[in-house]
């Protein structure tokens, strides 16, 4: 009978133990960073145009919540929009590709081709295209550079599958959309993840990128470059943090999905030990 609280505590304790082992680092890392930063900025009187100190920053960002809170929904909107375009067009793509493997070749060479030109170049362009207070010239960026990353990677994944299992499935005469619904998509999902998790923080740098050439006068680029311009440096800096919170949000977001998903995957097995 005594030992029955003990077997339920030990998984929880476990479990904890864990947890804090993963954070921990995570949280000491920053404390040292943030705390030198100050240092430095304190020690050497560096000017707030070069860098604001963390406490400034931190004081800007509480007297401006609710405007940096609101134009972070804009922009977040604009993100997620051009996440779901880029990775619903790479992996339709890449489906197609996964059915003509000869020209699978050249199609993935010329895309890292042109994924190295400067895509958030395209925003005057895109700006031009569809207005600049049209969420779809942020949007449009965004799609572009999580496009390329999904579509060779997913590519890869769809390709890159068992000739055993290919044969298997052959062999139960199984049509091409089965072959690809029931063999190639599971192969490739740990490729797709990766490519979105890369995707996700492009698709932030490309919105708040794009908003620098022009956009809604609520949008976090655009309150980041108004604020700099003022120049008000360390509410500047308090709009760039949110903007970097913002990609590691969808990053880990993008994690979590990808263990609901797959929890079968060894990878995820592999960082829980």
């Amino acid at each position: 009978m005594s030992t029955t609280p003990l077997t339920r505590s030990a998984p929880s304790a476990a479990a904890l133990r864990t947890a804090v082992g993963r954070f921990l680092p995570v949280v000491l890392t920053a404390v040292v960073i943030l705390g030198s930063w100050q240092l430095v900025v304190t020690i050497f009187d560096v000017p707030s145009f070069i860098v604001p100190a963390p406490v400034e920053i931190s004081s800007a960002f509480r007297s401006e919540f609710g405007t940096i809170m609101s134009a972070s929904v804009i922009t977040v909107r604009a993100v997620l929009l051009g996440l779901l375009l880029g990775a619903v067009a790479g992996v339709s793509v890449a489906l197609a590709l996964s059915r003509f493997p000869g020209v699978s070749g050249p199609v993935l060479t010329a895309a890292v081709i042109i994924n190295c030109a400067p895509i958030v170049a395209l925003a005057p362009i895109f700006n031009n295209w569809f207005g600049v207070t049209n969420p779809m010239s942020k949007a449009g960026v965004a799609a572009v550079m999580v496009f390329f990353p999904v579509l060779v990677n997913t590519t890869r994944g769809l390709l890159q599958v068992s000739p055993l299992h290919l044969e298997i499935m052959q062999s139960l005469a199984a049509q091409p959309r089965q072959v690809a619904l029931m063999l190639r998509l599971p192969n490739a999902l740990p490729y797709l993840f990766n490519a979105l998790k890369l995707g996700s923080t492009l698709a932030v740098i490309g919105v708040i990128v794009t908003e620098y050439f022009g956009g809604p006068s609520n949008a976090l680029g655009v309150y980041i470059a108004y604020q700099a311009a003022l120049p008000r440096f360390e509410y500047a800096w308090a709009g760039i943090a949110v903007a970097s919170a913002l990609g590691l949000l969808l990053f880990g977001a993008t994690s979590l999905l990808e263990r609901l998903l797959m929890p079968w995957h060894e990878s995820l097995h592999d960082s829980d030990s």
